[in-house]
């Protein structure tokens, strides 16, 4: 990077369309443009191209829920795991937050262990895969399961860093520092603050950018206007998985669709009709009552329970297991209505819009976590070494809300669906103040802004639930031993990426 840099100010120097100045040239103010081709293709993800596709039931509705109605809408291009998350990713993850946070904060470490006790039943033996399941090697390769949608997201920031803060030591800006523990760890967000935090983060530094402003300082740290640090890995939203599982890229010509899929596949089976393996199982799921894996000498799907991550057939897009295995948390909370209410472009519901928090009295300044915040429920939101962010208000003069069309407020989980506008006690204003809406949890519903929605069939389904328009939800906090997850990542710029027009 440091010498692309140098070509850079060393060559014939690129003039502003609109005033005719000189970029990168500290005679002409130094406003710095960086050489960039695209976005780098980050660890373990696969390009989706983005398009239009139908969202929502290809398949009889046997629950009768009604909650997928089919609708048309557009995906833009996006990135995503070519696999679910292993039990050796999450095994990292475990430690290096014990590591780095176990000796002064262990609450961080306990909270980010998955619930290995989703394995028990009543009337099974189980106690094998509670032993062994998440630890021994001879399931390293296994997707990890009992992860909450809490626990999922919170990996997705911690590989965010990590993937970063490999970038600027790859890139020479920063060297190894396994020493750095609490707050002093890598932190994405921190680091861009730069100096506007209060407790600036500025790392093992072996050499920093070179600072054309003629009024600043010789060097500078890397800026996200540099293209140099990637996006957040993040959950995909119900949207990006339903629209990646069906791989419709592959059967495509023109923008004519040629073959109706049920499945990640073409047709409407679930065995490959290829002569080479016909007959074999193109997923991981249950068969029929007590039959998870076919007869010995004659496995159908040679998977009691789950299959390592690279087992069978890849959709069209490279993605293994979008069809059983394991379900896969999604980043959306449930409602039975999304599909009619939601935009029809990158359609999500679980808004909450925030902003970063700043020192009243000097607004250049940030505020830092210098220790680990709860939420109501005794979850951990914040650790220390992030920036302190708090929700948009109306009481906050700066957030100019007043002013804003596209939205009043930062919590938009509810809006057209469960707020009081929905409710059917929409007119009587003691039932709304008593918080008596559309959703009465615990009463007459399991729904409320923490059920979170989870896709795809499982070891433990049938067929019916790897049809990708299914949909079902659970509790953000709990854990089973069908569901994990696989992240994503934004794409930005072109949606077809380098080789695209």
């Amino acid at each position: 990077m440091l010498a692309g840099f140098t070509l850079m100010v060393s060559c014939q120097k690129e003039r502003s369309n609109v005033t005719g100045w000189n970029y990168n040239d500290p005679n002409n103010g130094g406003f710095e443009v960086m050489p960039y081709e695209g976005q780098e293709t980050g660890p373990g993800l696969v390009l989706v191209e983005g398009g239009t596709f139908t969202m929502g039931r290809v398949e009889q509705d046997v629950n009768y829920d009604w909650n997928n109605v089919p609708r048309r809408v557009t995906v833009s291009s996006f990135y995503m795991d070519e696999t679910e998350v292993r039990n050796l990713d999450y095994l990292e993850y475990l430690y290096w937050t014990s590591r780095v946070y176990g000796p002064d904060y262990p609450e961080i470490f306990t909270q980010a262990l998955p619930d290995t006790l989703v394995w028990r039943e009543k009337l099974a033996y189980n106690e094998p895969y509670v032993l062994y399941y998440l630890r021994h090697p001879s399931y390293r390769d296994y997707p990890v399961v009992g992860i909450s949608w809490l626990q999922a997201s919170n990996f997705a920031s911690w590989r965010s860093d990590r993937v970063n803060e490999f970038i600027l030591i790859r890139e020479g800006v920063l060297d190894w520092a396994p020493d750095l523990v609490n707050e002093n760890a890598f932190n994405t967000d921190h680091y861009l603050a730069g100096v506007k935090a209060n407790n600036p983060y500025v790392g093992n530094v072996v050499q920093n950018v070179p600072n054309l402003n003629p009024t600043g300082a010789e060097e500078r740290m890397v800026r996200m206007e540099d293209g140099i640090l990637l996006p957040k890995y993040r959950l995909p939203t119900e949207a990006e998985w339903e629209y990646a599982a069906f791989g419709l890229i592959g059967n495509t010509i023109g923008e004519r669709i040629t073959d109706r899929r049920l499945y990640p596949w073409n047709g409407h089976a679930v065995r490959n009709p290829d002569e080479r393996y016909i007959g074999q199982m193109l997923a991981n799921y249950k068969r029929s009552n007590g039959d998870n894996m076919g007869t010995a000498g004659m496995l159908n799907d040679a998977a009691d329970i789950t299959a390592p991550v690279y087992s069978y057939w890849p959709n069209d897009y490279g993605l293994y297991n979008m069809a059983g295995n394991v379900s896969e948390w999604v980043m959306d909370v449930y409602r039975p209505l999304s599909l009619s209410d939601d935009d029809d472009f990158r359609p999500f519901r679980g808004n909450v819009f925030g902003t970063q928090m700043k020192d009243p009295t000097d607004p250049t300044l940030i505020y830092v976590e210098d220790s680990v915040r709860y939420d109501k429920d005794s979850n951990i939101v914040s650790i220390p070494g992030a920036i302190r962010y708090r929700n948009v208000d109306l009481s906050y003069k700066e957030d100019k809300l007043d002013k804003r069309r596209n939205y009043k407020y930062a919590d938009n989980i509810n809006y057209r669906d469960g707020d009081g506008l929905s409710s059917v006690y929409y007119g009587d204003p003691s039932a709304v103040s008593a918080n008596k809406l559309m959703y009465e949890y615990g009463i007459t519903s399991l729904v409320n802004d923490k059920a979170r929605v989870y896709k795809g069939g499982s070891w433990k389904d049938r067929a019916y639930w790897m049809v990708p328009g299914t949909r079902r939800f659970l509790d953000q906090q709990q854990a089973t031993a069908f569901i994990g997850f696989r992240c994503a990542m934004d794409r930005v710029g072109s949606p077809q990426g380098l080789g695209g027009r």
